[in-house]
């Protein structure tokens, strides 16, 4: 049996041989067809791939990445290029004109210097419109020296009525106990009200918090008489040049002093509220209103001379300063 079988699968292994000699050259022009149509792939690279160590990240590359790719690409077969580090414009040098252009120097006067500065401002001097009739009101301050010590000098009154009503000079010398105060000592002067008087003067001055000009002053005058000073302004900025400032001064004194018309503790108040613009910054033309009110004797002394507790008056006026 097994001699009658061995014919047969030699026939079958003749036809198999003879189909696949005839399928050989149909696949051979194949592959040649496909290869005139696309570049040769570079089989050195992909022998040296490591197919067994390939990391999926890496294969699932980003399409941010990918597109960058594709554009570069395609700009290579367009006979663009992207250009090299090499080609780009480096940043200039900087030069000594260059940084005097960006230090301009502003000929300001130096801290903690031997220079003598001063400044003479003429915060109030303005027209009120008073109870008893008009009112002219000044308030002059300034000082002169270096960054340390300097001699503070200031003058404040009110014409009322076509007389003098109030006037009165300072002359303070300050020495610096930080960069925003300054502790003061020296004389005031008052030629009215009542006969003309001298006090001895101390106290601080200076800048709180938030730019607050405020200023606390104690004086001791003739006869034991006792007086205290409580001063505060604020400037408030609506614009660079229309600027609100609110005030106030508070007085106290020792005992009553009824030739002056002034009683014992808390004597007056003045609070004020003023709006300047400020056409120069050393020019200011302004408008406000103030209260006045005395208290306790020195309101007693008012009513014994026909003069009311209380005055709200319209002002107008300019502040200057050199």
């Amino acid at each position: 049996m097994i001699f009658s079988t061995y014919p047969k699968a030699l026939a079958l292994a003749a036809l198999v041989g003879a189909a696949l000699a005839s399928a050989a050259p149909a696949r051979a022009q194949a592959n040649d067809g496909a290869s005139a149509g696309m570049p040769a792939m570079d089989h050195s690279r992909m022998e040296g791939m490591d197919h067994g160590h390939t990391d999926h990240g890496q294969h699932g590359m980003g399409h941010g990445q990918h597109g960058q790719t594709h554009d570069m690409d395609h700009g290579r077969h367009n006979g663009t290029h992207a250009p090299s580090v090499e080609s780009r414009t480096p940043i200039p040098r900087l030069t000594d004109a260059d940084r005097k252009a960006a230090f301009l120097d502003s000929a300001g006067h130096a801290v903690h210097d031997k220079m003598i500065n001063s400044l003479f401002l003429v915060d109030r001097l303005e027209w009120q419109d008073a109870r008893n009739g008009s009112a002219l009101n000044w308030d002059f301050k300034g000082w002169i020296g270096g960054d340390i010590d300097r001699l503070w000098f200031s003058s404040e009154g009110e014409r009322l009525g076509g007389s003098l009503h109030e006037a009165e000079i300072q002359a303070l010398w300050g020495h610096s106990l930080s960069p925003w105060w300054d502790l003061v000592a020296g004389v005031r002067h008052d030629f009215k009200p009542g006969s003309s008087q001298t006090w001895a003067a101390f106290g601080v001055q200076g800048l709180a918090l938030y730019n607050f000009e405020a200023s606390a002053i104690a004086f001791v005058g003739e006869n034991g008489q006792t007086a205290a000073r409580l001063k505060g302004e604020y400037d408030i900025l609506i614009t660079n040049r229309l600027i609100l400032q609110p005030a106030a001064e508070v007085n106290f004194f020792g005992k009553n002093d009824e030739g002056r018309g002034i009683g014992r503790g808390l004597s007056s108040t003045e609070v004020g509220i003023r709006l300047r613009y400020e056409i120069r910054r050393e020019f200011a033309p302004y408008l406000g209103v103030t209260w006045n009110r005395v208290y306790g004797k020195t309101a007693d002394y008012a009513r014994d001379h026909g003069e009311s507790r209380g005055d709200t008056r319209f002002v107008v006026g300019v502040r200057m300063w050199f």
